[in-house]
């Protein structure tokens, strides 16, 4: 039996706020779809770890990142999309522009969607006043899988290919990059992250948290979920083949893959903050937001082929339904351990042998915070 992280690792603020310094301000992070920011002139204020994010798509098509702060006085350029105007006060202009400028409300100092000053009323003519050193602050932005992951120091980026390349080889049979939203649910679990990613990388607990989900798959509970073989994938029951609730659907299998990905599971988790749930037909993909040491935000996305969108009888809820019963038992069982490592009597758990990937996420983080 190997000890996990101690308890207070999931409990301090000052422990989340290390993490947001080492890990989240250190690696890639996924932050939503690209097909949210699809067309020029698009744009998306995200939340990365307490940093407000601009994304922008430019004129020519890229995608760009900016801290959501003017040069001048600081004023936020942007608020959320979905963010409601607080009673009293006044709507301002648009900030992003059709061709993907950017323009601060305050006083319309103009950058162009790569970031670089282009416009500052009656300041361009003084001699002393360079423009190219008033830039918008950047965010490492690139993209993988059709996800768009930020990075908070980009100079000190390794490539997110590199990040991404034990997945890639996994997975790359599945058209991630082509595939399109069909549904989504954002969850709020009040508990830390760590423990929604050491959940989801075992399945000794499915047997007991998950008896839909293990009559797809019986092999979940078998030995505690043991030796499973991730790799290759892992089998349905005789006759099932995805995740829903007769573990068949009309949706054809996705162009590619292999035999055995046709009627196998897989399952990824890419550190620090993004699940992948691999179906012959569907994923299911969660983005996680951590909020603080004991709450977190998932975004919750099945990602289908665009020609299944687009038939007029598409019904996404065979699989959303089956999904939404199997997270909420999840987030469920999350919230009581985060309950019940709060104990003065408990100090540090256990990781049983055949939790043996839990592990991972130990070395991961402990390697970061050093």
């Amino acid at each position: 039996m190997e000890l996990s992280l101690p308890s207070s690792d999931y409990l301090d603020p000052l422990v989340f706020k290390r993490e947001i310094e080492c890990i989240f301000s250190r690696e890639w992070v996924a932050v939503c779809r690209a097909e949210e920011v699809l067309n020029p002139g698009d744009w998306r204020v995200v939340d990365l770890v307490g940093e407000s994010v601009l994304v922008v798509r430019g004129k020519s098509g890229k995608l760009t990142a900016f801290y959501n702060v003017c040069r001048h006085r600081g004023a936020r350029l942007c608020a959320p999309a979905d963010q409601a105007l607080k009673p009293g006060r006044a709507p301002l202009p648009p900030s992003v522009l059709p061709n993907g400028n950017i323009r601060c409300p305050y006083h319309a100092w103009t950058y162009d969607s790569d970031g670089a000053l282009i416009g500052a009323p009656f300041l361009t003519e003084e001699p002393e006043f360079r423009r190219e050193d008033f830039s918008l602050y950047p965010v490492g932005c690139e993209t993988w899988g059709g996800f768009v992951f930020l990075h908070r120091t980009p100079k000190e980026a390794a490539p997110l290919t590199s990040q991404m390349a034990p997945v890639q080889h996994r997975l790359a049979n599945y058209p991630l990059e082509d595939l399109r939203i069909g549904h989504r649910i954002r969850y709020e679990v009040d508990a830390n992250w760590k423990i929604l990613c050491e959940n989801y990388n075992e399945c000794y607990h499915c047997g007991p948290v998950h008896p839909e989900l293990c009559r797809i798959v019986p092999a979940f509970r078998m030995k505690g979920g043991a030796g499973l073989n991730w790799e290759d994938g892992v089998p349905h029951r005789e006759g099932a083949y995805t995740f829903t609730w007769s573990g068949t659907t009309k949706r054809a299998p996705f162009k590619g893959l292999s035999e055995a990905e046709k009627v196998r599971h897989k399952g990824e988790l890419s550190y620090p903050n993004l699940f992948l749930s691999m179906a012959c037909d569907h994923v299911a993909a969660f983005i996680l937001h951590p909020k603080s040491a004991g709450r977190t935000e998932i975004d919750c996305l099945f990602l289908f082929a665009q020609e299944e969108l687009a038939h007029s009888d598409f019904d996404h809820s065979d699989t959303s339904e089956f999904w939404d019963v199997t997270n909420q038992q999840d987030w469920s069982i999350c919230e009581r351990v985060q309950q019940g490592i709060a104990s003065s009597a408990h100090f540090q758990g256990y990781y049983a042998p055949m939790e043996d990937m839990n592990l991972d996420m130990r070395r991961y983080v402990r390697e970061r915070m050093k």
